[in-house]
């Protein structure tokens, strides 16, 4: 029998980045209805920004991103607890460390991810420098679904 098979049966674990945008949270809804059809576990990574220059003028980038990830966090349990009798979701949160792209794709990968969900980016610049979605896509290794 040979090693790890993605999504021989089904996607078993889905990873959906998210960010505190709008588009990211909605990738994470979409995400968690895919989740729950498929009984899959769903994986909310928040790939918490490195910032060498903002650190270098003294600036608390660590903090700030750390209170992001909380609030994500609570905002998620929030979420989950208003439609627990509804439908269950297994999830599991992670922060990651890096440039979203670098940090989803050690997530995918560390996760064993059979899919990834992640929002449009809503930044104007992506379109000539290539969004983190259209670079994960790009990569070829998983299923991606980008939520507008």
């Amino acid at each position: 029998m040979s090693g790890f098979e993605r999504g021989t049966d089904g996607p078993k674990v889905i990873v959906a980045g998210v960010d505190g945008s709008a588009s990211s949270l909605r990738a994470a809804a979409y995400a968690a209805g895919l989740a729950r059809r498929q009984n899959a576990l769903l994986a909310l990574v928040y790939v918490q920004p490195v910032l060498a220059a903002g650190a270098a003028m003294g600036a608390p980038v660590s903090g700030a991103t750390e209170e992001i990830a909380e609030g994500l966090v609570a905002e998620i349990r929030e979420s989950a607890e208003r439609v627990k009798e509804i439908f269950q979701v297994r999830w599991e949160f992670h922060t990651f460390r890096g440039d979203a792209y670098a940090g989803l794709v050690s997530a995918a990968d560390e996760l064993k991810a059979d899919a990834v969900v992640v929002g449009a980016s809503e930044s104007a610049g992506h379109r000539f420098v290539g969004s983190v979605a259209v670079r994960l896509v790009k990569a070829g290794r998983w299923p991606v679904t980008v939520v507008p």
